[in-house]
């Protein structure tokens, strides 16, 4: 194997190597209506999650009316503005059939892998399979970002062992995002990078010599060799993308530069800052075509997030603090819920301001968020809320609140995954495994 030592490798690939481009979203080339790109292909849907600890509290958490024009019970009344964005999927319960329950790790698990966990996360989370089919053109395969300025806060596995690490500074994820690599496409000026082709160079020449290699190494090194190649096809696709001046997004508007961090606590106040600036840059990287899946997480399973003046955390708080004799619930508890769930509305509203075509931005959009548990007290599995919002490109309905009667999430899942065109005959492993999707929200 001495033949293909680094620098030869390294050599190779700085010699001839042949730059392709990838073409960005061609959002101005629209029909008359603005309702499909003028090839009469429909606008581009995107994928994105929202993940949040400690459920709720079910008597002032889930609506009492199914179907549309659900009521709002106190623990989601923020919902107001944006409840008929929202579809609320009441009472799913992670079915564990012989695994343990692993408190506020199983629920999540189940939610976005399918799979009752045994050990650690046993796959890739939802978003990393449909990344890995409607990702593969944009700067940015996914983003993953978080409120709770933990780095390790992440609903979201690129395979069982990796973790997509959290994004959790907005100034580092303002630069990331439209720091001087940003390629503007609104501005008349381009200019490549000629470090960028330098690198787009190196990566064809090296994946030109991927069938040698691999016909000289055993089945192991084979189905290594080919994940991280996998990596670097996408890379390629990224500077794909960089070397070709983008057409004009008339929904893209960089945002404004950030100056400066929130303070790193976790109390709400500083969590809820951190929250509103992560999702504005995380909105237009959307809107500007820089990812299509996207992933933010506003608070931990086990959450730790904090209430100025009260001693306790949030998740200690779900266990130790008294019920209300006379309103039947958790006090303290609950209004860490309320907090999250204005985080929530935010968070959809946000997508619903952008124009985009002839609607918003949300229009082309289906977000799936879940939590970790039913009622974080029992670390009960059951009766866990899953809520999605927008309408993918137009098919699907949204503001329908169904009752799940105990089904497992996957269900819910599993509709993503088709509607992102993910062509899976089922999803999911023993009593979670469906090939059902949700038709009581399909158009």
């Amino acid at each position: 194997m001495k033949k293909w030592d680094r620098r030869r490798v390294l050599k190779g690939m700085l010699n001839g190597g042949v730059v392709t481009v990838a073409l960005p979203l061609l959002d101005c080339l629209l029909n008359d209506s603005g309702t499909a790109l003028a090839s009469g292909a429909p606008m581009p849907t995107r994928f994105g999650t929202w993940g949040f600890g400690c459920g709720g509290t079910s008597k002032i958490f889930v609506p009492k009316k199914v179907g549309r024009n659900y009521d709002l019970p106190e623990e989601i009344a923020s919902w107001a503005k944006v409840r008929d964005h929202i579809n609320f999927f009441s009472n799913t319960t992670a079915i564990l059939d012989s695994a343990p329950n692993k408190n506020h790790f199983s629920g999540w698990v189940v939610a976005r892998c399918g799979i009752a966990p045994t050990g650690g996360v046993p796959s890739e989370t939802i978003d990393t399979t449909i990344a890995n089919r409607i990702g593969r053109t944009t700067r940015f395969r996914s983003l993953t970002a978080t409120a709770s300025a933990d780095t390790t806060n992440t609903f979201s596995y690129a395979n069982s062992a990796t973790p997509n690490p959290a994004e959790w500074s907005p100034v580092k994820f303002y630069t990331r995002l439209f720091g001087p690599e940003f390629q503007d496409p609104n501005v008349s000026s381009f200019t490549p990078d000629p470090k960028v082709m330098v690198r787009k160079s190196v990566l064809s020449a090296v994946m030109d010599q991927t069938n040698t290699l691999m016909k000289s190494v055993g089945a192991a090194d084979r189905a290594r060799i080919d994940q991280y190649f996998t990596g670097l096809r996408q890379l390629e696709n990224q500077f794909g993308q960089r070397l070709t001046k983008p057409e004009p997004i008339a929904a893209c508007k960089a945002p404004g530069k950030i100056a400066a961090d929130p303070a790193m606590g976790k109390d709400i106040d500083a969590v809820n800052a951190r929250h509103r600036m992560m999702t504005e840059l995380m909105v237009m990287a959307v809107a500007c075509d820089q990812t299509r899946v996207f992933n933010m997480a506003y608070s931990a399973p086990f959450s730790a997030l904090v209430k100025v003046g009260f001693p306790q955390p949030h998740h200690t708080c779900t266990h130790e603090d008294p019920t209300d004799p006379v309103l039947g619930y958790q006090v303290n508890a609950s209004w860490f819920t309320r907090r999250s769930m204005e985080a929530w509305a935010d968070f959809v509203q946000a997508f619903a301001k952008v124009r985009e075509g002839d609607g918003t931005l949300l229009d082309n959009v289906l977000i799936y968020a879940n939590t970790d548990v039913g009622y974080a007290k029992t670390h009960a599995v059951d009766g866990m809320p899953i809520f999605t919002a927008g309408r993918a490109g137009g098919r699907v309905k949204s503001g329908i609140h169904i009752d799940m009667k105990g089904a497992s999430p996957t269900r819910i899942g599993y509709t993503a995954l088709r509607l992102m065109g993910v062509d899976l005959p089922s999803w999911g492993t023993l009593s979670n495994e469906t090939s059902e999707v949700m038709h009581e929200i399909l158009v």
